[in-house]
C-alpha cells in the first residue's frame, strides 16, 4: 500500500447501512471529508451527527439522474472535488430466470448496473478536470461467478465489470483510476433487506435457484465477511500507487474465482483447436 496521507473527498452511495456505511465511516476515521447518500427521504444519517461539517448526507435514488447531478453539483460545492466515488448502492435478486418477471428485474438493473454507469458519468467531468480520481465500483463474487438463483442479479454485475474494465483503459491517461471490488459473503443487510425474491416459485427449480433461496435466509448474518474490515482496505487502495483493477475481497471469494479462472483456462486448452479452426486460412 502506498503511503500517501493527504485528505480526500468522498462521493458513497448506499449508506444507510451495510457496506456502504461500513466504508464511508472508514473513510471518516481516517480524517478524509465524505458526501454520504442514503435512500431515506430525510437524509438523515448517524455518520453526520458524529463528524459533523467532515460527513454530509444527501438523499439519492441513483434511478433518478436530476437527483444523481444534484447531489454532484452539491459534493463538489461542498469540498471543492471529488477524489473518490464509490457506486455502491444496490440491492440483490433471487430466483431463477423462469421464476422472475420483467418488472422485476429491470429495476434491479436500473439500479444496480445504470445507476452505476450515471453517477460515473456525472462525476467524470469533475475528475477529469483534476486530472485525478479514483472510481470504485461494487461487484460481486457472483459478478464474475454465476450462480443459480442468481441470474439477473449476477448479469447487472457483470455488467458493472465490463464497464468498468473498459472505463478503465478510457481514464488512465487521465489520471483517473478504476478498482472493481469483488466481495463474497459478509455481514451486512444483503441477504434480508436488502435482498428481494422472485414472487413467483416453480416446483422445477426447488433444487437450484430455491436451494439458494434457502442457503442466503440461513446464512443472514452468518457469512464470514466483516464490513469494517471492506472499509479499511478500500481506504487503503485508494492511497495505493498501483491499485488493483478487480479486487476479490473474502476467503470465499478468492476460491470460487480461482476455481472459475482454472476451469476456463481448461476449457480454452481443451478446445484450443476447434477455437482456431473458424479462421479464414490464407
Amino acid at each position: 500500500m502506498g503511503s500517501n496521507k493527504s485528505r480526500r473527498r468522498w462521493l458513497i452511495t448506499g449508506c444507510d447501512k451495510g457496506l456502504g456505511y461500513a466504508v464511508a465511516e472508514a473513510a471518516l476515521r481516517n480524517g478524509d471529508d465524505v458526501v454520504a447518500t442514503v435512500l431515506a427521504k430525510d437524509g438523515n444519517n448517524p455518520l453526520a451527527e458524529q463528524y459533523g461539517r467532515q460527513c454530509i448526507c444527501r438523499h439519492l435514488d441513483v434511478t433518478d439522474p436530476e437527483l444523481i447531478q444534484s447531489v454532484v453539483n452539491d459534493s463538489e460545492k461542498a469540498f471543492g472535488s471529488i477524489d473518490v466515488l464509490v457506486n455502491n448502492a444496490g440491492y440483490g435478486l433471487v430466483g431463477s430466470a423462469e421464476e422472475t418477471s420483467p418488472s422485476e428485474y429491470r429495476r434491479m438493473f436500473d439500479v444496480n448496473f445504470f445507476g452505476t454507469a450515471e453517477m460515473t458519468r456525472a462525476v467524470l467531468p469533475i475528475m477529469r478536470r483534476q486530472r485525478r480520481g479514483h472510481v470504485i465500483n461494487l461487484s460481486s463474487l457472483v459478478g464474475i461467478v454465476g450462480a443459480a438463483g442468481f441470474p439477473f442479479y449476477s448479469a447487472s454485475k457483470f455488467a458493472v465489470e465490463g464497464f468498468s474494465e473498459s472505463l478503465a483503459k478510457e481514464v488512465e491517461k487521465l489520471g483517473i483510476k478504476v478498482t472493481i471490488v469483488e466481495p463474497g459473503g459478509f455481514r451486512s443487510d444483503f441477504a434480508g433487506g436488502s435482498l428481494a425474491r422472485a414472487s413467483h416459485t416453480i416446483d422445477d427449480y426447488n433444487e437450484t435457484s430455491g436451494a439458494t433461496r434457502e442457503y442466503l435466509t440461513a446464512r443472514h448474518l452468518k457469512q464470514p465477511g466483516d464490513p469494517a474490515r471492506l472499509g479499511q482496505v478500500l481506504v487503503d487502495i485508494v492511497s495505493a500507487s498501483n491499485p488493483p483493477l478487480r479486487l476479490a475481497l473474502g476467503q470465499d471469494a478468492v476460491v470460487r474465482i480461482q476455481e472459475k479462472v482454472d476451469l476456463h483456462n481448461a476449457e480454452l486448452s481443451a478446445w484450443d483447436q476447434v477455437s482456431r479452426s473458424t479462421d479464414l486460412t490464407s
